[in-house]
């Protein structure tokens, strides 16, 4: 008897395979193998909103190879992954392989691990057209908002535009803080500092906080608000009136669902939401652990928005605890987190498949991102599983010549969960450890000095990719698996760009979303891009029907349209360009910046009759500003300072006196691989005709060099070290007699 087992990635199939006895075989779909054709709207509106599927351009081979596997096994598993896209690439699937969608065949798992893995091959369902259905909708949503406003966007703004539904609400949001930063008129306001000294001669600060009659808070406004109080204060002793102690204890984080990781991800590693999801995707489809367990999922599922962990899961962290660290680590009863109410409770928390694979102990085998990230993932799960931290906090009042100054602080008695982890925090915690010296009520103290210091109120911050994904989940504006998407969309299309970590709405944004508030303004409303995602979740449920929620869409939609193609015109429409400080060589005109195939360059402003253009070079004052990297060495022609720039064939450093200068030099990329022969890095560089090859660091000393990119993956049959070959999606071992190969990961990005 054979089965065949039906996965979407390469990496994960190779996991699966040494998990399944000899009479499976298991295969990879590479993701959809059917979408809506790319030329056409692909939707029959008038009939039921039918959508048109054709086989996605490429996939031709795969299939009919998906099918002739089909024909010759006696059972089928599809094995996509378990959310609503997962479920639509099985029914996909199905259909372009003849497999009838009612037949009990489609499995999942949370984990890839060989204990769920076999639980899923015994416990097979039929389809669940609700969840397809879901997914299908969301696909439809979006062609019609994209197919139809697109148009619009070229013909009254700018060619080449488009427009998302859910992406069109996220520029929203940027733009309004812009507006906000904008709008903002900072308010002074003072604070009065007292430098205090205790009998034993301690020292200390506290500050004002209002009249000590009343105990109210008071604000100083001016200086002289600060001054009245200053001079008040100014060498008199101060009374201690009240001190105030207690206990706290502070609870640890729950375990990650998608939008924290991606929030903390970004804090704690600097990882954009695109980088921390390409990870994550390689932690869950399988890492060869070579003899600590061959090749594992590390980390459950990464796309949920649930807080449930695992009884399974939860015992071994808890063992794991009170092994590591002793019982009173270890709370009386397990803790449980509370999902959202909006949430789908379809997966797990984020988690270690195993919490024996000790990140120190499988660190040898994970590149350093995957460890940077698996660790985190390791730790936040452990953390939330032990005690809450018992810190010991104080309060003090002192009062001087009618005036109440104020100083608070705790210091950690017991760190609990802080032993193993702490989560971040956007603004820095003063209080924190802060130590004051034995007061008691009635003490005198000394005045040694007191300050009065001016401030203004500052604007709300930009959002950051942390920041904005914890503002979409708290509007649910989307959902985990569409939050990388839609920032990738929004920075990829001009209209948003990055500001270090900062996103920033360009003019195009603006100028769009303006246009958009005035003539779609359902599209870009949070309440109805919100009810939208509801009504998804309702046709997961089978609480809605698909045709329903899209007519409902529709009747607005088209409406609104209709009217803006009427009353917009491009005439007045006019998107401000970006002057630059430099000049045209050829008329003297200050030169403006332009988009190209290979990024931003400068233009004449009088083109197509002046066609003079400019690299756009950095220096070194804006070189800092911008946060650019500068080179740690200098321009071996004139001395200057060398900047890190793009090019078509990657990163390099150039003078920053470039055109009068044209020294340029690579940039070194590491790959986090060592080399074989020394252990020093391997880096990357460029051969003839541009082509990339991969040398040791330290070559000529040492010779190693390859065409094939080194990885940190061995060989389960030799030990010795794995090539992802040129030109082909395989993992090979060349050492001398040794003949294995298999496929290389490819990792399946959101539709």
């Amino acid at each position: 008897m054979t089965n065949l087992v039906i996965v979407e990635s390469p990496a994960k199939a190779n996991t699966i395979k040494g998990y399944l006895g000899q009479s499976y075989r298991v295969v990879a779909s590479k993701g959809h193998v059917r979408d809506l054709p790319k030329s056409s709207l692909g939707i029959d509106i008038e009939n039921n909103f039918e959508p048109h599927y054709i086989n996605i351009r490429g996939k031709g081979e795969l299939i009919k190879e998906l099918k002739k596997e089909a024909k010759k096994a006696d059972k089928v598993f599809l094995a996509t992954d378990p959310d609503r896209e997962g479920e639509a690439i099985s029914w996909h699937l199905a259909a372009s392989l003849g497999i009838d969608v009612d037949k009990v065949n489609r499995i999942t798992f949370n984990e890839i691990t060989k204990t769920a893995v076999k639980d899923a091959i015994k416990h097979p369902r039929s389809l669940d057209m609700d969840l397809v259905n879901a997914q299908q909708t969301r696909r439809i949503l979006d062609r019609i908002v994209g197919y139809k406003l697109s148009p619009f966007l070229w013909k009254k703004v700018k060619s080449g535009l488009s427009a998302g539904r859910v992406q069109s609400a996220a520029t929203k949001i940027i733009v309004e803080r812009e507006n906000e930063i904008r709008a903002f008129v900072p308010t002074e306001y003072w604070t009065v500092e007292a430098q205090l000294e205790t009998k034993d001669g301690e020292c200390f600060s506290v500050r004002y906080f209002g009249d000590a009659a009343t105990k109210e808070k008071a604000e100083l406004s001016s200086a002289a608000d600060a001054e009245r109080v200053r001079s008040a204060v100014e060498g008199n002793p101060f009374t201690t009136v009240e001190v105030k102690k207690g206990t706290k204890v502070k609870s640890p984080a729950p375990p990650f669902i998608t939008s924290t990781l991606q929030q903390e991800a970004s804090r704690k590693l600097n990882f954009q939401s695109q980088r921390t999801m390409r990870v994550a995707q390689e932690l869950y489809e399988g890492i060869n652990l070579g003899s600590d367990g061959g090749v594992q999922g590390l980390i459950t599922y990464m796309r949920t928005d649930s807080l449930r962990i695992a009884k399974e899961a939860q015992n071994a962290a808890r063992d794991y605890i009170v092994e590591k660290f002793g019982e009173k680590y270890c709370p009386e009863n397990p803790k449980v987190y509370k999902s959202k109410a909006t949430a789908q409770d379809a997966h797990e928390a984020i988690r270690p498949s195993s919490v024996k694979h000790d990140p120190q102990k499988v660190k040898k085998h994970l590149t350093a991102d995957q460890y940077k990230l698996y660790k985190l993932i390791w730790d936040r799960f452990i953390a939330s599983q032990m005690e809450g931290a018992l810190l010991s906090t104080v309060t003090a009042d002192f009062d001087c010549a009618g005036n109440l100054f104020r100083t608070r602080g705790y210091t950690v008695t017991f760190n609990g969960y802080m032993a193993v982890y702490e989560e971040s925090q956007d603004e820095v915690d003063e209080d924190k450890n802060k130590k004051l010296p034995p007061v008691s009520e009635g003490d005198m103290l000394k005045n040694n000095a007191v300050e009065g210091t001016q401030h203004f109120t500052e604007p709300p911050a930009r959002y950051t990719e942390a920041s904005l994904i914890k503002f979409l989940e708290e509007k649910g504006i989307g959902r985990p698996s569409t939050y990388t998407p839609i920032i990738t969309i929004i920075t990829t299309r001009g209209y948003v760009s990055r500001d270090g970590k900062a996103l920033v709405p360009t003019p195009l944004g603006e100028i769009t979303t303006a246009l958009m508030n005035e003539h779609f303004p359902d599209i870009v409303d949070y309440k109805f891009t919100a009810s939208l995602e509801d009504m998804l979740d309702s046709i997961e449920g089978g609480e809605a029907e698909m045709n329903g929620v899209l007519s409902h869409f529709y009747g607005d939609f088209s409406a609104e349209l209709e009217k803006a193609m009427e009353t917009v015109s491009k005439d007045d429409i006019e998107i401000p360009v970006e002057e630059t400080d430099m000049e045209c060589d050829l008329c003297g005109s200050k030169m403006i910046i332009k988009n190209g195939r290979f990024g931003k360059f400068a233009a004449c402003p009088n083109y197509p009759t002046c066609k003079c253009t400019k690299p756009l070079v950095k220096k070194e004052a804006e070189a800092e500003t911008k946060k650019q990297e500068l080179a740690p060495f200098k321009c071996e022609l004139c001395g200057n300072d060398m900047v890190l720039r793009s090019g078509r064939y990657g990163s390099f450093y150039a003078c920053v006196k470039y055109p009068e200068c044209k020294f340029t030099k690579q940039k070194v990329r590491e790959l986090g691989v060592k080399c074989p022969d020394c252990g020093n890095e391997v880096i990357t560089k460029f051969g003839r005709n541009r082509t990339v090859f991969y040398s040791c660091s330290k070559y000529p000393e040492c010779n190693f060099s390859t065409w094939d990119m080194p990885t940190n993956e061995k060989c389960p049959d030799c030990g010795g070290m794995l090539f992802v070959k040129k030109g082909r999606n395989q993992l090979v071992c060349k050492k001398d007699g040794c003949n294995f190969k298999k496929d290389a990961p490819k990792i399946e990005t959101e539709e």
